[in-house]
């Protein structure tokens, strides 16, 4: 949970919150890209996989979910990423090449999905994906008690709900 909290309150967010773009500077900051790939939901397959490749890092997720959920499994992988878990071992690249059919076999190093993942591992990018998103809504954090406007509320919230941004405070 510390180290989570550390993670989140470390993280510079875009602003408005963008999730892609949070991936985008994760990439550049790392200086190694993380393509997203928008794939139609499975079933039975996650609705969000991280894959590490020796070039580059891919997310995977469902293209027909709505915007929260898209933005939610984005911000879980880049979790995923930041916690350290695409150095674990590879359980299963065919099931990333049936996914990705584009990326050969070959190519595939590692595949974290929702699936094969170990539970602390997933409990933790979790815990920390939630964390971010709090932060994305509530920025800088406000004391106890707190509580932002109605029109304040609706400005953080549309680009998470993938709505037009209401005229308010921030536009």
């Amino acid at each position: 949970m510390r180290r989570c909290r550390a993670i989140s309150g470390s993280l510079e967010l875009p602003d408005p919150f963008d999730a892609a773009e949070l991936v985008a500077r994760l990439a550049h900051d790392r200086g190694r890209p993380i393509d997203l790939i928008a794939v139609p939901a499975r079933p039975g397959a996650p609705c969000g996989l991280l894959v590490t490749t020796g070039q580059a890092d891919y997310i995977v997720y469902a293209e027909d979910t709505s915007e929260v959920h898209r933005q939610h499994i984005l911000v879980h992988e880049y979790a995923h990423l930041l916690l350290g878990h695409g150095d674990a071992p590879s359980p299963d690249p065919g099931l990333t090449v049936g996914l990705l059919p584009h990326l050969s076999p070959e190519l595939v190093g590692k595949v974290l999905g929702r699936t094969v993942y170990l539970e602390p591992q997933e409990q933790e990018a979790e815990l920390l994906a939630s964390l971010i998103l709090k932060r994305a809504l509530l920025p800088g954090g406000r004391p106890s008690g707190a509580e932002p406007r109605d029109a304040e509320w609706a400005h953080r919230l549309a680009p998470l709900l993938g709505t037009r941004r209401p005229p308010g405070p921030h536009a």
